[in-house]
């Protein structure tokens, strides 16, 4: 029998799921198990057992077997993508030491050393100071060495999601170049661990022998064990292969290649995306993350949150449209999408803009959520729809900084995540960028990224050229509608654009007395 498929599997915030692609970019079979996304035992906290995991990956996968119509034989190699910046501490062994610290997860850590020497001086006289320092207290190593130290001192390596589960398949510390998203000492520009030198080892107290060996997207990581085959029911000896981060494969998945070709994530955090070949901060200090193929950067504008306002919206405005949506068995998104329908573009000038959670440089870390224009005419169907719009102006924000950045310009766009399903909401992202925006073939884009990896580091494709010809296209292309475009557009120019530096010095009031955001 040819082994002519490939298992992607991939584990992000909500779920896990086991997917069998062909070479043609067919999901030929899909389970899903749903995931707790995470447990807080003190406020602003997010963990999550490392070996919940590990279980949920393993029960996806013997129920792929149970039910697939493809058979073990037809594999020919295992891919993983996963969740970013979820951290791991292990021993020797592999065995966990604490629970995992999901990338949701809110706490700071305070009174740490400011970094000194001449990195210090420079962060101060390049007015980076305070960035740096809230990159400090976010970084999760630095939180467990000060209250945890016995852990900490026992952590032999310190992982990513990715990592850790690739050493439960293989049974070797390594994980792709294209997962290390998060605060560890990474040189973003050469895709390898920081030089010694670099002041993201006292930024993250984290030593060199504890991070894993990394390997290139598209190489084999190892071979499924027989301790990981007893458990998943995947063939022993089956080669791993590097794939990269979940959002790094959307834009991989969703055919976005090229840097004119905008690829937009509707996920928990929203994100635009364009791939390049040469290194570009969008954000001074903010490096670009590495690409699902080698040799590529993946520039990232992200709106913290994103598409958890609907989430939000949802808990907090539709209680009826979740009952309703519960007694007939459907998603409660696809009632609440006939709210949309009942209001005009632009929502009789209610705008809001999106920063639920505040940025580390853009905005900046005092911003706050803002929707004005309210009048008697409103209800929560605008809001809705005003959240909508106000995501795809502060991401065509982002595009316009990209565009200014690289040099190049943006003629397209591709949308994937969750909310990319909502066809009104992929209507309102083509009118707002007055750009063709298209939808994927297939919703599972992060699995068809890695899945990507696969088929050219397995040479069942030639190259990364061929394996996007070949495994992605469109679905269905929206195309903007010229007058509402004319609405959004100068709303966006007189308005939306106007909004952060007219009310951040207000944010920045709103901070001193109330303390929140707190400073670092």
């Amino acid at each position: 029998m040819s082994k002519d498929h490939i298992l992607s599997i991939d584990n992000g915030t909500q779920s896990v799921r086991a997917l069998i692609f062909d070479l043609r970019g067919n999901l030929v079979y899909k389970t899903q198990i749903p995931l707790e996304p995470y447990y807080s035992n003190e406020p602003g906290w997010a963990e999550q057992d490392a070996d919940y995991y590990w279980k949920s990956l393993c029960r996806a996968c013997r129920m792929l077997w149970l039910e697939s119509p493809v058979p073990k034989e037809a594999i020919a190699g295992v891919t993983i993508t996963t969740q970013r910046a979820t951290m791991i501490n292990v021993d020797r062994n592999g065995k966990p030491l604490r629970p995992a610290i999901v990338w949701l997860d809110q706490r700071r850590t305070s009174g740490l050393k400011p970094i000194g020497g001449l990195w210090g001086l420079a962060f101060k006289a390049s007015g980076m100071r305070e960035t740096v320092a809230y990159l400090q207290s976010e970084a999760e190593s630095n939180w467990i060495k000060q209250h945890q130290p016995e852990i900490w001192s026992r952590t032999y390596k310190y992982l990513f999601l990715s990592g850790y589960l690739t050493y439960c398949l293989t049974g070797r510390f390594v994980d792709s170049v294209g997962c290390q998203v998060g605060y560890v000492p990474f040189d973003y520009k050469k895709k390898r661990w920081a030089a010694s030198w670099n002041w993201k080892w006292d930024m993250t107290q984290v030593e060199q022998e504890m991070l894993p060996e990394l390997i290139e997207p598209a190489a084999i990581m190892g071979q499924i064990t027989s301790k990981a085959a007893e458990e998943t029911g995947i063939p022993e000896g089956l080669p791993v292969i590097a794939a990269a981060a979940d959002k790094a494969c959307e834009v991989l998945g969703a055919g976005c290649l090229q840097p004119h070709i905008g690829c937009l994530s509707y996920g928990t955090t929203a994100t635009i995306n364009t791939t390049h070949y040469k290194y570009i901060e969008a954000i001074p200090l903010i490096p670009p993350y590495p690409s699902a193929i080698p040799n590529a950067y993946s520039l990232e504008i992200q709106i913290y949150r994103g598409y958890w306002m609907v989430s939000w919206f949802k808990d907090q405005f539709a209680p009826f449209e979740k009952q309703l949506a519960a007694e007939n068995g459907v998603e409660a998104e696809t009632i609440i999408e006939e709210l949309l329908h009942k209001v005009p573009p632009g929502s009789m000038g209610l705008i809001l803009q999106p920063y639920w959670s505040p940025g580390i440089k853009v905005p900046g870390p005092e911003a706050k959520g803002a929707i004005i224009g309210f009048g008697d005419v409103h209800n929560r169907a605008h809001l809705y729809r005003a959240i909508l719009e106000g995501l795809a102006y502060a991401l065509r924000e982002g595009k316009e900084r990209e565009e200014k950045r690289s040099g190049v310009k943006i003629t397209e766009l591709r949308v994937s995540g969750g909310g990319s399903q909502s066809d009104t909401a992929m209507q309102i992202t083509a009118d707002i960028f007055g750009l063709p925006t298209a939808r994927p073939h297939i919703y599972e884009t992060s699995g068809l990224g890695a899945a990507i990896d696969a088929a050219v580091g397995l040479k069942l494709h030639p190259d990364f050229k061929t394996a996007v010809a070949e495994m992605t296209r469109i679905g269905r292309l929206f195309e903007p509608d010229f007058n509402t475009h004319q609405i959004y557009d100068q709303l966006y120019k007189r308005v939306y654009k106007q909004m952060y530096d007219r009310l951040q010095p207000l944010y920045e009031e709103i901070r001193s007395i109330t303390g929140y955001p707190s400073k670092v």
